[in-house]
């Protein structure tokens, strides 16, 4: 007898495989799932992720300045609102006007909800205006809220004979500034290119209470983009004794103090002229913002949101600042995002004349 091999139903053998596969492969993924995302999601919480652990709060300029005292007023709430409440350490990195810190969190700082910062209102907007020290998308960090809108002031000493803001379209004055990315030296800047003023501009001073140094010292007459609410919260007598002569105000719209002085935005003559100082003067709104690196999970930036918020609201807190004569005005991290997304949204040939206005 000749042996005859079997044959083999190759489409039976097929299916008959698939279905092992199938058997095989199904309780694999399901048990897969389980091991990733159940111990994912208990190691993400955010009260077992903070309790014990401290929360590092850098503040991008020197001691004594405006950021320096909202980023320490800050720190003395805010762990007792996240969950675990875990202790918020607050620390000075300045440099360039607080670049060097913007560029750190979006860089080299760990992205788990352990360090936040404040940095300058207009490092939002540097990566858009062409600052070439701005190494980050501002679009990506993680905005937490902003504890003011803001207005800001330019000031003239009183000895420095300069009384209205008209006498800058023929009287040159100088002013302090920190560095060409912060709004000492941004606002007179776009103002000198957009109407014409006469504004002398000394960069080079690390933080806003230096520059203040050098007005007592007389090394500079003046100071613009100064936020009105550090002036009365750091020099309260100079407004008292009247040391100082607010010439304009350089926001969108007017502080309820300053309703005779006149605002930047009166100045405009044009659409044009409008639409450039609206660009760079938006920022005001975020006047004291306070974010963390991107890319964080989930849970813990809405959870440091909400801590914010709260703290805004917290009686303590509230207190605390009336106390030492600091002003809230609080501003949500979710619409200084959706700010910031507007401002990024601006026609080009307006942010290429303000880019050229601010150089």
């Amino acid at each position: 007898m000749r042996f005859r091999p079997a044959r083999i139903n190759a489409a039976k053998t097929t299916t008959a495989c698939r279905k092992m596969l199938r058997a095989l492969v199904l309780p694999a993924a399901f048990l897969t799932t389980v091991m990733l995302f159940a111990p994912a999601g208990r190691a993400q919480d955010p009260a077992a992720f903070y309790a014990g652990k401290s929360i590092d709060l850098d503040i991008g300029y020197s001691v004594g300045g405006g950021y320096d005292i909202y980023g320490r007023l800050l720190a003395r709430h805010l762990g007792k609102h996240i969950p675990g409440n875990p202790t918020i350490v607050p620390k000075n990195m300045e440099g360039a006007a607080s670049l060097r810190l913007a560029n750190y969190l979006y860089a080299a700082a760990p992205r788990d909800g352990t360090v936040i910062g404040t940095v300058a209102r207009g490092i939002a907007f540097d990566p858009l205006l062409n600052e070439s020290g701005a190494q980050y998308d501002a679009r990506k960090f993680s905005w937490l809220g902003s504890a003011n809108n803001e207005v800001a002031v330019c000031v003239a000493m009183k000895d420095a004979g300069i009384t209205s803001f008209d006498e800058l379209y023929t009287k040159p004055l100088t002013v302090g500034a920190n560095g060409v990315a912060d709004d000492t030296y941004q606002f007179p800047a776009v103002v000198n290119a957009v109407l014409g003023t006469k504004f002398k501009i000394v960069t080079g001073y690390p933080g806003g209470n230096d520059v203040s140094l050098a007005l007592e010292r007389g090394e500079v007459q003046g100071r613009c983009g100064w936020s009105w609410s550090s002036v009365i919260t750091t020099r309260p007598t100079w407004v008292a004794d009247k040391k100082i002569v607010v010439l304009v105000q350089m926001s969108l719209a007017k502080h309820p103090d300053l309703q005779n002085v006149p605002s930047i935005m009166d100045e405009a003559k044009t659409d044009e002229q409008r639409q450039i100082f609206t660009l760079v003067f938006s920022r005001q709104i975020m006047g004291r913002p306070f974010l963390a690196p991107p890319g964080l999970p989930p849970e813990r930036l809405a959870a440091l949101r909400k801590a914010f918020n709260d703290t805004m609201a917290d009686k303590e807190f509230l207190a605390d600042a009336a106390q030492n004569k600091i002003e809230i005005n609080p501003v949500p991290g979710e619409q200084i995002q959706a700010l910031i997304k507007q401002g990024y949204e601006t026609p080009p040939e307006i942010v290429k004349k303000a880019i050229a206005a601010l150089r």
